[in-house]
């Protein structure tokens, strides 16, 4: 059997956090949180993900800084990254995919979008 993907889940909003992260532990996912753009370097560093899902609006370090520092990191620059924003305002799948995202979805989370989305970076787990 395979090891699941591992993904990472920033978010500041711990409910956000924990209901996307229980969804994808569903799917089987192995699942990491944290919960600022320093938070998420530093797991990011230390977990080397397949895959990093970034909420954009964060404290201390925002989504598109902690992106900027990710895609700059050795160990991390090859890190697919998927902005996550409730902020669908025109211009931000531009402003995330100029800090080095690699796609963009908007908030709330569709899961099956989300789940496609994911796919071009991550094999689906198999059961």
């Amino acid at each position: 059997m395979s090891t699941p993907p591992k993904v990472i889940v920033v978010d500041d909003n711990l409910l956000s956090a924990d209901m996307l992260s229980r969804r994808l532990r569903r799917k089987g996912y192995e699942v990491l949180t944290a919960s600022d753009g320093d938070e998420a370097i530093e797991v990011a560093e230390r977990e080397i993900p397949d895959l990093i899902l970034m909420d954009m609006s964060l404290p201390r370090k925002d989504g598109w800084t902690a992106t900027r520092i990710l895609k700059q990191g050795a160990r991390t620059k090859g890190i697919p990254v998927i902005a996550l924003t409730a902020h669908a305002m025109s211009g931000d799948r531009e402003k995330a995919l100029e800090a080095g995202c690699d796609d963009y979805d908007t908030k709330p989370v569709d899961l099956r979008r989300l789940l496609t989305k994911m796919s071009r970076f991550v094999p689906e787990p198999t059961p």
